[in-house]
């Protein structure tokens, strides 16, 4: 059930996902999550940058409501989840250019101004690290 990956940044696709709100697939009867997976996989091929965010696939992130959600990660980080992204290069840019901060901070803690404005408005959830909460 579990497949060991890399432990370090990492963008987790919920692979499954709708494509939008309103269709499960879309005219090439692609999943959403598959081609946002995609597209996320191309910019960071794309973009030195970005080459220490491992990007990781998995089916059903159960946040179903929320079509094309993420999970972003590291070790002894704070988790998000994030959500009704369009699977396209301009999502994948800015979950990117998110996680690269993301990665470089101390506790997974962005400050809300280096947010890219594609992520604003798409966080479902904060998830904390195994054995540690969150002080306010």
């Amino acid at each position: 059930m579990l497949t060991p990956v890399e432990d370090g940044p990492a963008i987790v696709v919920c692979n499954t996902c709708r494509f939008s709100a309103d269709a499960r697939e879309d005219d090439q009867g692609r999943r959403g999550g598959a081609v946002l997976a995609e597209a996320l996989t191309e910019a960071r091929a794309a973009d030195p940058r970005y080459a220490d965010i491992a990007i990781q696939q998995m089916p059903c992130l159960f946040a179903c409501s929320e079509h094309c959600t993420v999970h972003l990660r590291a070790p002894d980080k704070v988790g998000y989840v994030l959500g009704r992204f369009a699977p396209d290069a301009d999502a994948a840019q800015a979950i990117l250019e998110y996680a690269v901060a993301y990665a470089a901070s101390e506790h997974g803690k962005v400050p809300f101004a280096q947010w890219p404005q594609g992520v604003k408005g798409h966080f479902i959830v904060r998830v904390p690290p195994a054995g540690l909460v969150v002080e306010s």
